[in-house]
């Protein structure tokens, strides 16, 4: 469950502030009302796409060839 600041405090705020667990909840949110959206509502969605895609955070968990995997034995 989403525990956070409010969408309606939110739109009001740059999504170069929004917290990276924020971006990520309304991106799945969006993407589950996507077919419903008005223009404004698409428009909001992109740029939250578009700072996803600007935030190295969002990639770190993801495997990689360069960065392989590390194993700590016990």
């Amino acid at each position: 469950m989403y525990v956070g600041r409010d969408f309606s405090e939110l739109v009001m705020t740059s999504k170069k502030n929004w917290t990276d667990k924020e971006l990520a909840h309304f991106h799945e949110s969006f993407q589950q009302i996507l077919p419903y959206l008005n223009s404004e509502g698409g428009m909001i969605y992109r740029e939250i796409m578009e700072e996803i895609k600007n935030r190295h955070s969002f990639y770190l968990n993801e495997a990689s060839w360069e960065r392989g995997s590390t194993i700590h034995p016990e």
